[in-house]
């Protein structure tokens, strides 16, 4: 017979167990009975405090926004708290690649109202006028939330025994030799494929956001 834990269980402990089983599998990871292995319990404790494995993936969820979302130093200026905030999101995501499929799935859910209330809000700050604020916000949410999920599911493509330093090489050998008649800028660009920080390139694109929202004003 397994044994079973001595101390007792809480929402946070069955969150904290369930994270862990999601960084390392997946969705397909998370099921009830791995988290009772897990924990050393049964499943009458983790019903107790987790109704379905749909707010299982919703605490997860919430649980790794929220560490994004207060981490932001108050009383920063809005730009550089809008830039923490984009970066924190996006190394988020990275470590934890399920949640960008989370957040789009079920949009009700507290972690995204969190995104869109704290990007939101930001652009409040930098007097970007209210007839603007809502799509300024969306397409910011929408930029950030969809290069995070995008460069994470990039990443597991590649985990493994694929380097992703030889990938972006070879694709780059692949776009230089393309007809520079028929693809300028791809012919350009392949350059700079090979050797460009794909976090850097995400913040530069939240700078060139940024920049835009400026001549709003």
């Amino acid at each position: 017979m397994a044994k079973r834990r001595a101390d007792g269980l809480s929402r946070e402990v069955i969150v904290e167990a369930a994270t862990g089983l999601l960084d390392e599998g997946g969705e397909a990871a998370l099921t009830f009975r791995a988290l009772t292995g897990r924990l050393s319990t049964g499943y009458g404790a983790i019903y107790h405090h987790i109704a379905n494995k749909s707010d299982l993936l919703a605490a997860a969820t919430d649980d790794v926004i929220a560490g994004v979302v207060t981490g932001v130093v108050v009383g920063a200026e809005p730009r550089e708290a809008l830039r923490t905030v984009a970066l924190g999101l996006f190394d988020a995501i990275d470590a934890h690649p399920w949640v960008g499929a989370q957040l789009s799935r079920e949009p009700w859910r507290p972690a995204l109202l969190e995104v869109y209330e704290r990007i939101g809000g930001l652009l409040d700050a930098l007097d970007v006028p209210g007839e603007a604020l809502f799509d300024a916000a969306g397409a910011l949410v929408n930029y950030v939330l969809g290069v995070a999920s995008q460069n994470a599911a990039n990443a597991r493509l590649l985990a493994g025994d694929v380097d992703r330093s030889a990938f972006l090489s070879g694709v780059a050998a692949q776009w230089a030799a393309l007809d520079p008649a028929r693809y300028p800028f791809v012919h350009k660009a392949a350059a700079r494929l090979g050797e460009h920080d794909d976090r850097e390139q995400f913040l530069a694109g939240v700078d060139i956001f940024l920049a835009g929202i400026a001549t709003l004003g």
